[in-house]
């Protein structure tokens, strides 16, 4: 069924020109524009101070544009549960995705006990923090992280949550990729893309509301439906458009569609876990408040872990 649907309009990017990518001094105009808007520290690196003594902080890298500035901090549980499975949770791989960053920071301080006892965790609040300060979708080098998870890595921040994880490879049951879809994506990181890579932007609609992406290669159906249950309960679902679509996808159930999540370079294709999902909710919806958006994050987290331990459970009996 459809529903309301945010149209926005474009213009053609700034810099470049058209049908022609982006030479280096082009990305270094770019480069130039980026105004640090908010504080990492303040906002994400404070918050993880005075975590409860069952939950430690790590540093697993920290970005060679200035390493001091862009430490990479993971939380994760102090004594790892022998045998239990373990779940990822990864916010701010685009950084200007305000929720996918304070709704992972919302589930550690606020949920995360719940489940230490039965789940091992392990989540990344913040993998693009340049990104997170100057609110864009790239990295200085006007690479796309979340199109860069794959060997040989051009995004560092990509690379460094592959080696993070490396360890963890085939322990990992649940990984929860907290995104967001914007009006700034039509007005703003699309059309960059198009200039970027001399291709022409077409426009397309923004969905007014809550909807996952499972990975059509292993799409887990039930377990995207399911978490569309519970967050409804917190925000409104998106609907799909008159063509059936979410963003040029198809819906295969309510407020879900599936993009092919390793061709594509996705964080949800790296953890190589059974139950994946890509969450994206929509901040600039009547409808929608800042604490909204995290709740709603916080909730899909909440959803995915209960139905992987209700999954495991089952196999275990």
């Amino acid at each position: 069924m459809s529903g309301t649907i945010h149209r926005v309009s474009t213009r053609f990017y700034p810099i470049g020109n058209p049908g022609q990518p982006w030479s280096l001094n082009e990305r270094a105009e770019w480069l130039g524009q980026q105004r640090v808007m908010r504080s990492y520290e303040e906002e994400v690196l404070r918050r993880l101070e005075g975590l409860d003594e069952r939950l430690i902080v790590e540093q697993y890298g920290a970005l060679s544009y200035d390493p001091e500035r862009y430490p990479l901090l993971s939380v994760q549980s102090v004594d790892p549960v022998a045998g239990a499975p373990w779940a990822l949770v990864t916010g701010g791989v685009h950084g200007y995705e305000t929720s996918g960053v304070q709704g992972a920071l919302a589930f550690v301080h606020d949920v995360a006990l719940d489940y230490i006892e039965r789940l091992n965790l392990l989540v990344l609040p913040c993998v693009s923090p340049w990104a997170y300060e100057v609110i864009n979708r790239w990295n200085p080098a006007a690479v796309d992280p979340n199109r860069s998870f794959r060997l040989q890595s051009p995004a560092e921040e990509s690379a460094a949550v592959i080696q993070r994880i490396a360890p963890l490879k085939g322990s990992l049951l649940v990984h929860v990729d907290l995104h967001e879809t914007t009006d700034t994506d039509e007005s703003e990181f699309l059309p960059a893309l198009a200039a970027r890579d001399g291709t022409v932007f077409r426009p397309h609609s923004i969905p007014d509301g809550f909807y996952v992406v499972g990975d059509s290669n292993n799409p887990q159906i039930d377990f995207q439906k399911a978490i569309i249950e519970r967050v409804s309960n917190i925000t409104h679902i998106a609907p799909s458009d008159d063509n059936g679509q979410i963003i040029g996808s198809d819906v295969v159930a309510q407020g879900v569609i599936l993009y092919s999540a390793g061709e594509l370079g996705l964080c949800a294709s790296v953890s190589g876990a059974r139950f994946t999902t890509t969450t994206e909710v929509y901040p600039d919806s009547s409808k929608a408040t800042p604490n909204i958006c995290n709740r709603a994050q916080v909730e899909a987290i909440r959803s995915a872990l209960d139905y992987a331990l209700s999954y495991s459970k089952h196999q275990l009996n």
